[in-house]
């Protein structure tokens, strides 16, 4: 199948891309290469996926509304995965304008695009920062998501907002995926799993936010991939033709046992400085799978254990550490 896919020079992206090209689907990959962390890290995915013969590359910021639309319909694809984003919490305390031109913005452009060249199916990555700090666990698509405590999580809420707004009016069908705390290899330089695994090997402190007592519901790219391959294959059938799916492991874990299993893994204690919680930090996620499951028979398994384990190996390789 011909597959459109924002944010390939990205983690999630360039892991879903890989996948999607190893199974004979052709990818149109879109990325603005924007200098949030290391661009070396973001080429260096790009060319691994320039190696598979069906893999095109196109350089765009989705903000360039014109270029966007250009883009989707030379694409003509038949399923879209949006994944293209600013992320993370903090900086969208620093650089808000970030936010508002890429994930909203950005979103909106590559709507309005679909809506003229409609796919079967559109994908569209959301958070569980979207729950905020709901009491209520494990978090449910049900549940309440109008109190955001970051612009990132106010953002990828908006994002979902007008996503349904399409898929009512257009007849779009569109699956929005909440994702918690993903990690793995070629994972981003700004996430804890690297910033830790990077000073511990060097010897250096970690910081240690909200003295460790945050929960965490850690799910592994792979599996998420998993997720979005089956999910893509089962566009929604309600009116308007549109869902909101969890895409978690479902098993939270506390920060200070995600660093013993960091530090056995590596084999080397942590120097830790406890700090007190960020603003924007949530304290505690944890997805339930029921629905996620009820579409397409798979919830995501790799345990922590495992996971920390390949991404340390990767580290290790590519920064010969």
């Amino acid at each position: 199948m011909r597959f459109l896919v924002t944010g390939t020079a990205g983690f999630i992206g360039f892991h879903l891309a890989q996948r999607l090209l190893a199974e004979g689907h052709t990818v149109v990959g879109l990325d603005g290469f924007t200098p949030y962390y290391d661009l070396a890290l973001k080429r260096r995915r790009h060319e691994i996926l320039a190696g598979f013969a069906g893999f095109t590359a196109r350089e765009v910021m989705l903000e360039d509304a014109q270029l966007t639309a250009e883009e989707v319909a030379q694409a003509q694809a038949e399923i879209v995965v949006h994944l293209a984003a600013q992320a993370g919490v903090r900086y969208s305390a620093e650089n808000p304008r970030a936010y508002i031109d890429s994930n909203i913005v950005g979103s909106f452009n590559l709507l309005e695009a679909l809506r003229r060249r409609p796919p079967r199916h559109l994908l569209v990555a959301s958070t569980s920062s979207v729950y905020g700090a709901n009491r209520q666990q494990p978090f449910e698509e049900r549940h309440n998501t109008d109190q955001p405590l970051s612009l990132y999580a106010a953002t990828k809420k908006a994002t979902e907002a007008i996503a349904y707004s399409y898929a009512d009016l257009y007849r779009l069908p569109t699956t929005v995926m909440r994702l918690f705390t993903v990690y793995g290899p070629w994972g981003r330089p700004d996430m804890a799993l690297f910033r830790f695994t990077r000073n511990i090997i060097a010897g250096e402190p970690i910081e240690v936010y909200g003295a460790g007592k945050q929960t965490r519901d850690f799910t592994y790219v792979g599996d998420v991939v998993e997720a979005m391959v089956r999910l893509a294959a089962k566009p929604p059938q309600e009116r308007p033709p549109y869902r909101v799916v969890n895409v978690g492991g479902g098993r939270p874990v506390g920060l200070d046992d995600f660093i013993a299993i960091i530090e056995e893994v590596i084999g080397r204690k942590a120097q830790r400085r406890d700090l007190p919680m960020q603003p924007g930090d949530v304290p505690a996620t944890w997805a339930s799978t029921t629905l996620l499951e009820q579409i397409t028979g798979f919830r995501p398994a790799v345990p922590l254990s495992e996971g920390v384990r390949a991404f340390v190996a990767w580290y290790r390789e590519y920064y010969g550490a």
